[in-house]
């Protein structure tokens, strides 16, 4: 049975205790949390969990085997580095660091101490995403043009980071899951309309050395919730709508056609092709009681997670580079190899 402590009990940390409550191989332990009344409503809900509002209690109880960090991302590494050299397993909230280098220690730590590190980047465990993954891997939909995602609403306003930490990075981790190909460089423009607040709209555009472009829109002033990615390929395209109730994922045999002029070698004819539309099944088990069953797992029996330290680095340095092209008004901004 693996002994599961959970730092954070604010928005993301009760759903982690409800969901490894249910998973099975795994028994929580400790409810940590600075704030009493979350606590108090921890315990309410969780009799038989132990609470403390210090994290080490938490990460230095024998019974913990494991870590769940659920706070800003401004603490996770802190967090994250003290459970991993007390020779805990640990699970991080996304982003997994504030910064590369702070993700490179981490991913290092792990692998000196033969320590599962894994991010909890939530989308890829949804079924939905997953069915995405398995028709893009078939040789119908064809090879990858396009990931064009607007993912945008009204609010809510973070105070610790900008937009693009906090919603870009579930495009960055959705791309890294399905693309074959990883991005090069990315140029990212953006504003802050708040005084005193970090950027609330965002427009990102990665790069890649294959005939590949991704363009995500954030923003947290639209007026109307969006959560909308569109995939295009040579033989296929899909639209994957987060908010549809049950279709979330359509297929369309739609695209174009080319075909050489006979007359002339330097003219390539563009045709159309419009065909079917389905909406194929997917799993429908809650994507976070899938990713905890997956973490168990890795743990038990010593596999490697699929949102492992290795892929939240890369999230991590394309947000750092997104950054650093925000602050130079979309100026280019190589991304780490």
């Amino acid at each position: 049975m693996i002994g599961v402590g959970i730092i954070g009990f604010g928005y993301w940390g009760p759903n982690l205790v409800r969901n490894f409550f249910q998973t099975k191989g795994a028994r929580v332990r400790v409810v940590c949390d600075a704030r009493p009344g979350r606590l108090e409503t921890a315990a309410a809900g969780y009799p038989s969990v132990r609470v403390t509002t210090d994290p080490m209690d938490c990460i230095n109880d024998p019974a913990v085997d494991a870590v769940a960090v659920a706070t800003p991302v401004s603490s996770h590494y802190d967090l994250a580095l003290a459970a991993l050299r007390a020779g805990k397993h640990v699970l991080v909230e996304k982003p997994m660091t504030a910064g590369v280098e702070q993700g490179r220690r981490l991913v290092d730590e792990a692998a000196r101490r033969g320590l599962t590190l894994m991010v909890d980047h939530t989308f890829i465990y949804m079924g939905a995403v997953r069915k995405i993954k398995e028709i893009m891997a078939q040789e119908s939909f064809g090879d990858v043009y396009y990931y064009d995602s607007t993912r945008v609403n009204l609010g809510l306003f973070q105070h610790d980071v900008n937009v693009i930490w906090d919603l870009a990075v579930h495009d960055l981790s959705i791309m890294d899951f399905l693309l074959p190909q990883k991005p090069v460089a990315v140029s990212a423009t953006g504003m802050a309309h708040v005084p005193g607040r970090p950027e609330n709209v965002a427009w990102l555009t990665f790069y890649f050395q294959e005939n590949v472009v991704a363009h995500v829109n954030v923003n947290w002033l639209s007026p109307v919730k969006l959560r909308q990615t569109l995939i295009g390929g040579n033989k296929k395209m899909i639209v994957f709508d987060d908010l549809h109730s049950s279709e979330k994922v359509r297929v369309y045999d739609r695209g174009i056609t080319l075909t050489e002029d006979p007359e002339s070698m330097y003219t390539v004819m563009v045709g159309y092709r419009t065909g079917d539309m389905w909406a194929p099944a997917y799993e429908q088990t809650e994507a976070l009681r899938l990713e905890a069953a997956h973490f168990v797992d890795c743990l038990e029996h010593g596999t490697s997670p699929i949102t492992g330290g290795e892929m939240g680095l890369r999230v991590v340095a394309a947000l750092e580079a997104a950054d650093a092209s925000l602050k130079k008004r979309g100026q280019l901004v190589e991304l780490p190899r």
